[in-house]
């Protein structure tokens, strides 16, 4: 079923595609297991240095697809369970920027926010929608949203369910970029190219492991870390070559992550 999720490499940037569009992208199990493989496969491919995740046709991911929901409501439901959490895509070692195309609800939304980026269509409809379906914030979601946008933000979000806009979303600190969706996955694809050809694989890694890992640690544990962390990168050539390409005023040549 690899049609559920489309890929396509370019300049170092994976591009992967949510592919049931006349279902806005509804997620299923079989779609997740197909996603969550195609990111292990790039963060093992030393040709990737950045993915961007969107959507086919006119929405990015619509939430859980409603026959699963129903075979749940009336005890039919016999998906497997993908062992990977949702949150998996932090553990890639890769940069990954959802850009968000449309329709962006419920379980999409966490989808989205899993990302370390996000730029979104500003007339994408956003919702978190679990209070109107008689659920709860599922998948970490409680966890996550008041760390990017603050306790209040989460609140209305999460309490009213009520949809909002792309442009909202980035004035309300869930998207990096609003942009016209005519204009979303070219804005999008040429900061992931510029991250591929000017940032170090092996430091964007650690500091994607930085900035999630120290939500959770203090000031000084993460302080520690970084001293430590930096020590390291000294003995690396990424070090030496970012040195020298900005001091001869060219651009950088740095190795690709081990697989």
């Amino acid at each position: 079923m690899s049609d559920l999720v489309l890929d396509s490499l370019n300049k170092g940037v994976l591009t992967l595609a949510f592919n049931r569009p006349d279902r806005l992208n509804a997620w299923t199990d079989e779609m997740g297991r197909r996603y969550f493989d195609l990111l292990e496969e790039a963060d093992r491919d030393p040709a990737v240095r950045v993915i961007v995740v969107t959507g086919a046709g006119r929405g990015f991911c619509a939430g859980a697809d409603f026959a699963a929901l129903h075979s749940i409501q009336d005890g039919t439901y016999d998906g497997e369970t993908d062992k990977r959490p949702t949150t998996f895509p932090i553990t890639i070692r890769k940069p990954i920027i959802a850009a968000v195309n449309g329709a962006c609800a419920g379980l999409g939304m966490v989808h989205a926010l899993v990302c370390d980026l996000v730029f979104t269509a500003e007339d994408a409809k956003w919702t978190t929608a679990f209070a109107r379906r008689g659920l709860i914030a599922e998948y970490g979601l409680a966890w996550i949203l008041p760390r990017i946008a603050g306790h209040a933000v989460a609140m209305d979000l999460l309490l009213s369910g009520r949809t909002f806009t792309g442009a909202e979303a980035a004035a309300l600190g869930l998207a990096r970029r609003a942009v016209p969706g005519e204009r979303l996955m070219q804005e999008t694809l040429a900061y992931a190219w510029d991250l591929a050809r000017h940032s170090s694989p092996t430091s964007m890694a650690v500091i994607k492991r930085q900035v999630w890992g120290d939500w959770s640690r203090t000031l000084e544990e993460s302080r520690d870390d970084a001293v430590r962390e930096m020590l390291q990168s000294f003995a690396r050539p990424d070090f030496a070559e970012g040195v020298s390409s900005f001091v001869e005023r060219r651009a950088p040549d740095f190795p690709p992550l081990p697989s």
